[in-house]
């Protein structure tokens, strides 16, 4: 059985890909919560900030020690606010959870998937980071890093049986989704109005695609970015 990393995983997204991932493989999970890991019940758990390097250096052990085969870079930290009120620690702290992190996670997990000749990485990426959000941009440009990331670690690691993708998740029904509503300038029911299937995307709905993206049919899909975004990226 395949050993998985999940970060982020205390609540929304992440917490459901690692619920359903526990089915058939063998989940490890990481979060600044522990309460919330000890009570997924998956095979281990290592707390972790994903924003201070020490954390990230403690994570890399746990990985190396755990023999990961599939990496899902989940966690994310959004903030809406304007440009000009972004201050270099808040610009700071959203590159190293969105964009610093998944790479330095990606560079701990491929020695050992090179070693197997086997491998899946799978970024949570943004519909944001296709379309870019207005008052939303450095949680843009962070998502849009991974999409850059995503291809050319594709074209990297294609040869070592190592696939390398990113979903786009549009607005997700989760603690987060609707406290970015409430952070925004808009109600529920106008950002529903903008979104062609009048819906928010379930959790279970990116679970599905991850488990079917790190599964030997999804072998030959590799540099993707895939939007899952209930028709969000094609138009109103």
């Amino acid at each position: 059985m395949k050993n998985v990393l999940v970060t982020g995983a205390s609540k929304g997204i992440g917490r459901c890909i690692a619920q359903e991932l526990s089915k058939n493989y063998n989940v490890f999970v990481t979060a600044r919560t522990e309460k919330a890991l000890k009570e997924l019940n998956v095979v281990g758990y290592c707390i972790c900030d994903l924003e201070k390097s020490t954390d990230l250096a403690k994570l890399a052990d746990f990985i190396k020690v755990n023999s990961i085969d599939i990496l899902v870079n989940n966690a994310g930290e959004y903030i809406y606010n304007p440009i000009e009120n972004m201050d270099y620690a808040h610009i700071s702290e959203i590159f190293k959870i969105n964009s610093i992190a998944p790479a330095f996670l990606a560079s701990s997990v491929v020695p050992y998937m090179k070693s197997q000749k086997w491998g899946r990485i799978v970024n949570i990426g943004s519909i944001s980071g296709v379309m870019g959000e207005a008052f939303a941009s450095m949680y843009s440009a962070t998502k849009a890093s991974l999409i850059g990331m995503t291809k050319a670690l594709a074209l990297e690691l294609a040869s070592e049986n190592i696939t390398v993708n990113t979903i786009n998740p549009g607005w997700v029904d989760t603690e987060l989704g609707k406290g970015s509503i409430e952070d925004s300038d808009f109600s529920e029911d106008e950002i529903l109005e903008c979104i062609p299937q009048k819906r928010f995307v379930e959790p279970i709905e990116v679970a599905n695609l991850v488990k079917y993206l790190i599964s030997d049919e999804a072998k030959g899909l590799t540099g993707q970015a895939i939007n899952l975004c209930a028709g969000l990226s094609v138009g109103i």
